[in-house]
């Protein structure tokens, strides 16, 4: 795709979306160390490139997962290169490969205007909360390590919480190095799961999804527990989830940002009430 005589928008190689992770890091997103072949993975075509004179200038995330979900991510342009209508031609290549699906997207607070000019509506906020690391892993019996749930049950407990099936996604994300997944299973039933993975700076815990309070403390308590002593967790949680706010409250934790939850369609029917951790702001 080629937008003038020296801009080109085209598909990322796997190993190019290493400069959308940097360019995330700088902008303070703090993603995950491991996280570019994971979300790779998820739409190998998913992942674009702005390049100005053969040298990348921009990056912009379009995955579309099955049944006519997409979501936008990793939408950056470097600061010097910003006001050139360079992020407006990566828009709009992202844009028309997720034309006919309902497209979310976690924007910043003050932006939220010029993506309603784009046909996107506010369904609610996710705010991230920074927490303490270390505690005590609950000895409750029915909180297990998340590699001995079956994956086929682990995908339909998932379904529930996230709009589409995204099984190349989870495969890699259970698998990151420095990360831990935990569940709650009573009496051979799913109650909930959450991961754990190192960022740039600590962790954080996304997904963690739950049918209940209990379950959702259980794990967050094990998860933290990993991440160990002095280091930050991390949490984006739904503002409109009064329950997970509720626990973000009682564990100290603070907010460091926010972001709008957006979609050109409906918003999904997910149990939003069970999501106590988003997976990521980039892919959902």
């Amino acid at each position: 795709m080629t937008t003038g005589p020296s801009l080109i928008v085209r598909p990322m190689a796997e190993e190019e979306v290493a400069f959308a992770v940097d360019q995330a890091a700088r902008e303070g997103w703090n993603p995950g160390l491991f996280d570019g072949g994971v979300f790779y993975r998820a739409d190998p075509r998913g992942f674009l490139l702005a390049e100005l004179e053969g040298r990348p200038v921009g990056a912009i995330s379009a995955v579309a997962y099955p049944g006519g979900f997409g979501f936008i991510g990793f939408y950056i342009v470097l600061p010097e290169h910003r006001d050139k209508g360079y992020g407006l031609a990566l828009w709009q290549a992202a844009m028309e490969r997720l034309k006919g699906c309902n497209v979310g997207l976690d924007g910043v607070l003050d932006q939220q205007e010029n993506y309603r000019k784009s046909g996107f509506h506010f369904a609610y906020s996710n705010i991230r909360f920074e927490g303490a690391g270390g505690g005590t892993r609950p000895s409750d019996p029915s909180l297990v390590d998340l590699g001995i749930v079956p994956f086929e049950q682990l995908m339909a407990y998932d379904r529930r919480f996230f709009p589409a099936e995204r099984r190349l996604f989870l495969d890699g994300w259970l698998g990151l190095p420095q990360s831990r997944g935990c569940a709650v299973v009573r009496d051979g039933v799913l109650s909930g799961y959450g991961v754990a993975r190192r960022c740039r700076k600590g962790f954080k815990v996304g997904p963690l999804f739950a049918d209940d309070r209990v379950s959702a403390e259980e794990i967050y308590r094990a998860l933290a527990a990993f991440a160990g002593p002095g280091e930050p967790v991390y949490l984006d949680v739904p503002e409109a989830n009064a329950e997970a706010m509720a626990m973000a409250a009682r564990y100290g934790m603070r907010q460091v940002f926010g972001t709008a939850r957006m979609y050109t369609g409906p918003a999904p029917d997910i149990h939003l009430a069970g999501v106590y951790g988003a997976t990521s702001f980039e892919l959902g």
